[in-house]
């Protein structure tokens, strides 16, 4: 079974248009295709009881963001700022970029 391709990529800023979150604005901090979810900043917190290790000497309950499904996020259009959906074209010069459908804008540099 082939997965869906994830048009959003780690570092791209996108919304949150679903769930608990909605209307939440942030940056991707990671991407899971094989599971089409990704990791937003300041996005679906949770906390986690944490015991005492080498990378966390006091433990205790710790706040970090969980993944969410790539559904519930759209991409931030770069010109107009709102949700949109991301396409892909080949410019004049051969390279293929992912642009905005809603402005046409691109969204690769």
């Amino acid at each position: 079974m082939t997965q869906p391709k994830v048009k959003i990529k780690k570092g791209d800023q996108v919304v949150v248009i679903a769930g608990k979150d909605r209307d939440k604005k942030g940056k991707v901090l990671a991407v899971y295709p094989r599971e089409n979810r990704l990791v937003v900043e300041g996005v679906n917190v949770v906390s986690r009881h944490t015991k005492p290790s080498m990378s966390v000497p006091d433990g205790g309950i710790l706040e970090r963001e969980a993944p969410i499904h790539v559904s519930n996020v759209a991409h931030i259009d770069p010109k107009t700022g709102g949700p949109t959906r991301v396409g892909y074209k080949v410019l004049a010069d051969g390279t293929k970029v992912r642009y905005a459908k809603k402005s046409g804008e691109v969204i690769d540099k």
